[in-house]
């Protein structure tokens, strides 16, 4: 656990140990069932992201990849704020990697996990005053009839769902040329993120 990080109380470490034992889709996961989720009940900024890959099923760490490089430079946040679980909680809407498709990218989370979970989890995460949704699934979960036909709509709409909920294109390296077509992205949505970040993380 980071320094710093409160000790979840009993009900809560109890929910935590089931989940990280849950095995509900473990026959459909190619490297088995590997929950990574992070949550205190003293944490402020919840990111909501799409599920591990490879490396962080390896590792057990989320986001330690080069897509959570490049969420943490979004947030304007280094390694140990962003891994301080006492001000940041992170709950995939799927908890395990899913495997690949046939096309060589990552498969959809599983749909069993963000249901089952979630719920019970962000019942313990009264302190969040920011849920940042990013990617598609993510935005599917918990804008439901909100959000837009596409993502690039409703990351567009960002100030609709604030101050609840914000949006983001995930930070994939896939996303890149997507980042490229819509500057404003760079130039309007992350100076606020950052600012909202640094008022709820970076400032204690």
């Amino acid at each position: 656990m980071v320094a710093g990080a409160t000790v979840p109380d009993e009900e809560l470490a109890a929910l935590l140990a089931e989940v990280r034992a849950c095995r509900v889709c473990a026959a459909a996961l190619p490297l088995g069932p590997r929950p990574v989720l992070r949550v205190t009940r003293t944490a402020r900024l919840l990111i909501v992201g799409q599920a591990p890959g490879t490396r962080v099923h390896d590792t057990g760490i989320p986001w330690n990849d080069a897509s959570g490089d490049r969420l943490r430079q979004w947030l304007g946040l280094d390694r140990g704020l962003f891994y301080d679980e006492h001000r940041v909680a992170i709950l995939p809407i799927g908890f395990c990697y899913p495997g690949t498709d046939a096309k060589g990218g990552d498969r959809p989370p599983r749909p069993e996990c963000a249901p089952l979970w979630h719920p019970p989890l962000r019942a313990h995460l009264a302190c969040v005053r920011l849920t940042l949704l990013v990617g598609g699934y993510a935005q599917a979960y918990y804008l439901g009839a909100r959000r837009k036909q596409t993502v690039t709509a409703t990351v567009q709409a960002w100030r609709d769902y604030l101050p609840e909920f914000l949006p983001t294109p995930h930070p994939s390296w896939r996303n890149t040329a997507w980042l490229q077509r819509h500057p404003w992205f760079d130039a309007e949505l992350v100076p606020m993120l950052r600012q909202h970040v640094a008022e709820l993380v970076a400032g204690g």
